[in-house]
């Protein structure tokens, strides 16, 4: 009960711990979260998916930069491939958004797939249940990569965002199949690239939401940021989605 209770009071040691006892399967763990239900859904949770290289973590610290700036509390869930040695994740999407490890106002947590398949790993929704109930208003989830099969994601989040690069040609045939049936935001990242123009006029065929950014300069993040709010308004949804939309106002 005294973890739980320092869960609610928003204890980041003690959020890190029981979603370190729910990914071993601890039955203290799942104890754990029993007592912290029924957890309100009102965190406005964002599923960040797409292929390899196309920027994803580096648009996440921006995004996050921007909640923090309206003066919200932001959870992130990076999950990567496992370790074939420890087990643990491969990549450590941490490293790349180094500048927000001192925030008291930012989680970030890096989550090993452990042959779980479906882009996420299998305690991820857990560990979202765990960040609510720590009153976290905003928690992205960045998926491992995309494909026809990893549409776990959408599950979890509201508002799922797909990032893409320039110059896919003939890729985007295989978009139709896979990435476009989950987003409901398309970001071409790396928007001063060549071809950039060309692929966001393929894409605004197939989805309606199609924005280009440049998210190591931050260009772009304004309007992404808004497009996610009206999604989530969209969605009608309750808490701390609406309160997104009234502080997104004032960036």
């Amino acid at each position: 009960m005294a973890l739980v209770d320092r869960v609610k009071a928003g204890d980041v040691h003690s959020v890190a711990r029981l979603i370190t006892l729910l990914e071993n399967h601890e039955p203290e763990g799942l104890a754990m979260l029993r007592l912290l239900a029924p957890v309100p859904h009102n965190a406005a949770v964002i599923g960040i998916t797409g292929y390899p290289g196309a920027g994803k973590s580096t648009l996440i610290d921006q995004l996050v930069t921007a909640y923090r700036r309206a003066g919200m509390k932001v959870g992130v869930l990076a999950v990567d491939m496992s370790s074939p040695l420890t087990g643990g994740a491969l990549l450590g999407d941490r490293i790349r958004m180094q500048e927000h490890t001192l925030d008291p106002g930012v989680y970030i947590r890096s989550m090993a797939t452990r042959g779980h398949h479906g882009g996420l790993a299998q305690t991820t929704g857990n560990a979202v249940l765990v960040l609510e109930a720590a009153g976290y208003e905003v928690i992205l989830i960045e998926t491992i990569g995309v494909g026809q099969n990893e549409v776990d994601v959408m599950d979890l989040a509201r508002t799922v965002v797909a990032v893409v690069a320039p110059g896919l040609g003939d890729e985007v045939q295989a978009m139709k199949a896979g990435l476009l049936e989950v987003a409901h935001i398309v970001v071409v990242n790396k928007g001063d690239l060549a071809g950039a123009d060309t692929t966001l006029r393929d894409l605004r065929n197939w989805c309606p939401t199609v924005l280009r950014t440049v998210a190591m300069r931050g260009e772009g993040i304004p309007e992404l940021v808004a497009a996610i709010a009206g999604h989530q308004r969209l969605r009608g949804l309750e808490g701390s989605p609406v309160r997104l939309n009234r502080k997104v106002a004032a960036l």
